[in-house]
């Protein structure tokens, strides 16, 4: 009998399978301009984004394949066929001769890139709930979080020596190695506890899901989290480039707020541990919405053309912040619904993924040559998901973080 992953293997394979998310968008930031060379757009052109935008999109769409089929047959089937999907999307959209098919295989990419992102979650939930859920969650996410850190070196590396489309052949190769790999993956979704695929049992799935505050809350104020985040991931190229002229530190200047995600997301488990996730995710809000103040006061500053430094140093606060507090706010929404974890993570990575790529999207198209749009949605992102943060946990036990 082969042996399985445990322990801290487990907790690296669920890591790297996450991952592949990341390095789906990461990799490939430094070949904007390759890109847009390429197929023929300007070298300030927004239309480069819709390699992250359509992304996010196919991520949307795929967790409804995924969570109900995964509630029936458990989380390995589904999870191997959406790294095979993962892979084969990124090899067409290596090979694609147009800008069109480029996008549309990124659109399926996004789907196969659903699987290890949602049933990851799942796996974790089958095991763990509540503030034991959110601290492992936030640790998840610290190492997840040198994929950013190494991504955008390791992608501006490859151009240098290969072709541009090199960063869309290597997560195609990485998706083969956690297929081999994730055969060690032991089923967490016991035989007992699984569920039958029908529209009335999905159906039924899904209304418990989205009729309870707690969950559907947590939810929306992540939705508006991934949206601050979609943006800074499609902007901030354009912006470093177009507006302070620094488009050639673009992967030391990603890297460097990486690992102050990576730092926020180690310090943010052991508050978790102190506070208790409610009550951390309540404070965290209202934090952001005086960072977001602060960063718009910067960006109307110099007509728009802020002091690189003090808006780089807002900025390292604000993402850090946004990003510490989406696995707790995962774990919190996910803690209610254990008998329907497939369903309710990709009911969550559903709404998540569309409403933070469409209103990252809209983020990014509304640059106008400064960073005063950029500000402006994300005071008006954080602002609302404070909100939906403190109603959804509202009158909540905040001693036990469930």
């Amino acid at each position: 009998m082969r042996g399985e992953a445990t322990g801290r293997e487990f907790i690296a394979l669920v890591t790297a399978l996450m991952a592949t998310t990341a390095l789906g968008i990461d990799l490939m930031l430094p070949a904007f301009p390759e890109m847009r060379q390429q197929f023929g757009m300007a070298a300030d052109s927004t239309q480069v984004t819709w390699i992250v935008t359509a992304y996010f999109l196919g991520m949307a769409a795929g967790p409804w394949l995924y969570g109900p089929a995964s509630d029936r047959f458990g989380r390995r089937p589904p999870l191997l066929a959406g790294l095979a999907l993962y892979g084969v999307a990124a090899a067409v959209a290596a090979m694609a001769p147009t800008w069109q098919l480029v996008v549309i295989a990124r659109f399926v990419w996004g789907v196969g890139a659903a699987g290890p992102r949602s049933l990851s979650i799942a796996m974790i939930r089958d095991r763990h709930d509540g503030n034991t859920m959110a601290r492992l969650m936030s640790m998840i996410m610290a190492v997840f979080m040198l994929v950013p850190v190494l991504a955008p070196a390791v992608g501006a590396g490859l151009i240098a020596f290969l072709p541009w489309r090199a960063v869309f052949w290597l997560p195609a190769v990485v998706s083969v190695l956690l297929m081999i790999w994730s055969r060690r993956l032991p089923e967490t979704l016991h035989r007992d506890n699984r569920r039958p695929f029908t529209w009335r049992a999905v159906g039924q799935a899904g209304k418990e899901v989205v009729t309870h505050r707690q969950t559907m809350a947590l939810t929306i104020a992540m939705t508006f989290m991934s949206a601050i985040m979609t943006a800074y991931l499609a902007g901030s190229e354009v912006i470093l480039q177009e507006v302070f002229g620094y488009g050639q530190w673009f992967p030391l200047f990603f890297g460097a707020i990486a690992v102050l995600l990576a730092t926020n997301s180690l310090m943010n488990a052991r508050l978790v541990g102190r506070y208790g996730a409610v009550s951390l995710v309540r404070r965290v809000s209202l934090i952001g919405i005086g960072v977001t103040v602060a960063m718009t006061a910067v960006a109307f500053t110099g007509g728009g053309i802020p002091n690189f430094w003090l808006f780089t140093i807002v900025l390292c606060i604000a993402i850090p912040l946004v990003q510490g507090l989406q696995p707790t706010s995962n774990a919190i929404a996910m803690t209610p619904l254990p008998h329907v974890a497939g369903t309710a993570s990709s009911i969550i990575a559903t709404l998540t993924s569309a409403g933070g790529a469409l209103l990252g999207g809209l983020a990014c198209n509304a640059f106008d040559g400064t960073v005063r749009p950029f500000a402006i949605y994300f005071l008006v992102f954080m602002g609302l998901a404070a909100f939906f943060v403190l109603w959804g946990t509202h009158g909540h036990d905040k001693s036990q973080g469930h």
